[in-house]
């Protein structure tokens, strides 16, 4: 039987492991204004229908810890013309061969459809134990990038069931390293960025059992503040997308909605506050399940992205080092709903 303090140690292991694979990589580049700007990218949804993309300034409130914050900037993109690239990412380590097999069938109709006319340049990137490799550079044309995935020979990851938890805990090292090394890449390149990672998701690691030491919540109270940092940075949206279907608990599917609350202290995380789609959502983004038409999601997530509002404002003065802040749009006309990234950490300003 695994006990909870060995559960513990497999954790911290796993996470001081991908610390030390991050450190090797480029930081993720500063945002286009100075550190304290943050850039917020708010969906405007309907009950029913399409997005909404004829809002003006000031029907936008925006609360900071539930205080109002003035906007230094606000600008509408819509249609096709949206400077929006997307990556899409086949999850080889935490889905086995049959699955890889599916979502690559999925995946080209999802490209095919509308005749190859992509509605955004899409690249296809593919995530093995060996990291993430690019399949297909961006294009607009769904038909060549389906030709080159047809092309591409995905490995099927190594690691075993003999591997510490049947694997679980390395599934999780490389895909946090994997996610790091892909942001860092991304974080460069001008415009927003919407990253599809199609996977049933990395191994959450948690449960009412596993206790953990100060030192080890201090470690991934760290990575939750770096993640959620470098992709704010980068300006990443990220999406979670669910092959499993049907096939997926709704126990399992829904699990991941207990780390959604953005973490203030420490003593408070446990490593499903790394979920990948925990992330997603807080990121503004879509967690994806329980849906086999595998095509039809992804088509939802590019539905999701445009309209879009592009909000800047000044981050809040903080009085601590990785202060949590929650963020939160309100909106004047009745019956809409935004959604955008959930918080930030604000840092301390270097004293003169």
């Amino acid at each position: 039987m695994i006990t909870s303090k060995r559960f513990a140690r497999f954790i911290v292991l796993t996470l001081l492991c991908t610390a030390a694979i991050s450190a090797q990589e480029p930081s993720a580049a500063p945002p286009p204004a100075s550190a304290s700007k943050i850039y917020l990218n708010v969906v405007v949804s309907p009950k029913s229908g399409p997005r909404v993309g004829d809002l003006q300034q000031q029907d936008f409130t925006l609360l900071d810890n539930k205080s109002p914050r003035a906007f230094t900037s606000f600008q509408v993109f819509t249609g096709r013309d949206a400077p929006i690239k997307v990556v899409l990412v086949i999850d080889a380590v935490n889905g086995g061969a049959e699955r890889v097999g599916y979502e690559r069938i999925q995946i080209e109709k999802f490209l095919r459809a509308e005749g190859g006319h992509l509605a955004y340049p899409v690249a296809l990137a593919v995530f093995t134990d060996k990291g993430i490799s690019i399949a297909a550079e961006l294009s607009s044309d769904g038909n060549a990038l389906s030709d080159a995935l047809d092309k591409q020979d995905i490995a099927i990851r190594a690691i075993g069931r003999s591997a510490a938890f049947y694997g679980a805990a390395e599934r999780l090292q490389y895909s946090l390293a994997a996610l790091h090394q892909l942001t860092a890449s991304l974080a460069p390149q001008p415009g927003r960025k919407i990253v599809l990672w199609v996977s049933p998701g990395w191994p959450l690691l948690s449960g009412p059992r596993v206790e953990l030491s100060s030192k080890q919540q201090q470690q991934i109270f760290s990575d939750v503040v770096s993640f959620s940092t470098q992709l704010r940075q980068a300006g990443i949206t990220l999406y979670s997308v669910n092959p499993a279907g049907s096939t997926e608990s709704v126990l399992r599917a829904s699990y991941y909605k207990d780390f959604l609350k953005g973490v203030i202290k420490p003593n408070q995380v446990a490593a499903g506050n790394l979920g990948l789609p925990v992330l997603a959502v807080q990121s503004g983004g879509l967690a994806l399940e329980l849906n086999n038409d595998l095509t039809a999601l992804l088509q939802e997530c590019i539905s999701d992205v445009a309209p879009y509002y592009e909000i800047t404002f000044d981050a809040a003065p903080a009085e601590r080092p990785d202060e949590y802040h929650h963020l939160e749009i309100k909106l004047g006309k009745p019956g809409l709903t935004a959604h955008t990234r959930q918080g930030y950490y604000a840092q301390l300003l270097p004293k003169n």
